[in-house]
């Protein structure tokens, strides 16, 4: 696929999951302050199915989707894309500035949306601020994605096993908030589409804006 083609593919993207949020928030808005329909019977599922290895494991997924380790990932996956320091720093700053403004934009929504979580006595885990989109779950899926751009920005040829396992590990972070009860099925749903839209988005800018062979060398030993 040409540069244009690539460019246009993402907008269309960032188009589709923009608007699939867009009726998403509207019904989280028009069903205020209760959950959507399906919300409340996978919340139940999660609550008879959380023996104790099962919420530890859970507890322990969920806390590398916030704080640092996204962070921290997607920096170092940045610093491993280009052949001289300068591209590396440079990949490093756009992949984490991306990361970042994509989380404080999906703040001012929370915010803005104000839905409650689920009810507290259900809480296997912390939580904090409002319940939709759900920040796990978008900041996992972000991750995810920029991760796996790191990736193809090394080279042409994406490692399926590590772009697959990448996957499943954002979207493990967001199914459990739902596990431990700290979210509805719903916000996690909401979490994706945000995150989806917003990374086609950046993809779509980084491809217009940089010419073919402008960014980073994938041969990067």
């Amino acid at each position: 696929m040409t540069r244009p083609g690539a460019a246009r593919r993402c907008g269309w993207t960032a188009l589709a999951a923009a608007a699939a949020f867009a009726l998403l928030t509207a019904a989280v808005l028009h069903a205020h302050p209760g959950p959507l329909p399906g919300d409340a019977a996978l919340h139940q599922w999660s609550l008879a199915h959380r023996p104790a290895v099962a919420v530890a494991l859970s507890r322990a997924i969920t806390a590398t989707g916030t704080g640092v380790i996204p962070l921290a990932a997607v920096v170092a996956a940045g610093l491993s894309v280009g052949r001289t320091p300068r591209q590396r720093v440079t990949t490093a700053a756009g992949l984490a500035l991306c990361l970042g403004a994509g989380q404080a934009l999906r703040y001012a929504v929370m915010t803005l949306v104000a839905r409650p979580r689920p009810a507290l006595g259900d809480w296997a885990t912390h939580a904090s601020g409002w319940s939709f989109p759900s920040g796990h779950a978008t900041t996992g899926a972000m991750t995810a994605g920029l991760l796996i751009a790191a990736l193809l920005l090394r080279g042409p040829r994406l490692p399926r096993l590590a772009a697959v396992l990448i996957g499943l590990w954002g979207a493990a972070v967001g199914l459990t908030r739902v596990h431990l009860g700290v979210h509805w099925f719903s916000d996690v749903l909401g979490g994706w589409l945000f995150a989806t839209a917003w990374l086609a988005l950046a993809a779509c800018a980084y491809l217009r804006l940089t010419r073919d062979g402008a960014g980073p060398n994938p041969n990067t030993s």
